[in-house]
């Protein structure tokens, strides 16, 4: 899937323009609402939106190229970083300071983007980055590893008493 940078970077506007009234909207959550919406995308249309590397994190997962294109956006004017307090912790807040493009994407890729803000909107970064710990993705790979978007395909198993039992039953028949 390749990557395509510049798409990435407006996509960080846009997303970051999405959180502006949310008062947890820092860096951490803004990382979240990335992943979300970029592996929802594959999952639904089978191709992400801008196929921004994420790897393992301790908080969670985050695009690779997030410092040196956020870097970017404030060089050029097209953002800046404000640093706020919320529930007693310092969050870094992108600030778009002009519109994202948003011509380069589909109505389906802005509705991904749309759909995570909203499902993450008033949680905290803790609470954000606690969500994506939870995906299949985050947990099958190492920290600082990639995170490969064929993952968004894959869903933690239910297991019910009789999958239990039966894999009871397969372990005892291994050790005999």
């Amino acid at each position: 899937m390749d990557y395509d940078e510049r798409k990435f970077a407006e996509l960080l506007l846009y997303a970051a323009g999405r959180l502006a009234p949310d008062p947890a909207g820092g860096a951490i959550k803004l990382n979240k609402i990335l992943f979300f919406a970029e592996f929802a995308h594959m999952r639904r249309h089978g191709r992400p939106i801008t196929g921004a590397v994420f790897q393992k994190l301790r908080w969670g997962p985050a695009p690779r190229r997030l410092v040196p294109v956020r870097r970017a956006l404030l060089e050029d004017g097209g953002a800046t970083l404000v640093e706020e307090t919320y529930e007693g912790q310092v969050q870094q807040r992108l600030v778009p300071l002009r519109e994202s493009d948003t011509s380069m994407f589909t109505a389906d890729e802005l509705a991904c983007v749309d759909h995570a803000v909203g499902e993450l909107f008033g949680t905290s970064g803790t609470e954000a980055s606690l969500l994506s710990h939870d995906e299949v993705g985050w947990q099958m790979v190492d920290e600082k590893e990639s995170i490969p978007y064929e993952a968004a395909f894959l869903r933690h198993p239910v297991v019910t008493e009789s999958v239990r039992q039966h894999a009871a039953r397969l372990v005892q028949a291994r050790q005999a």
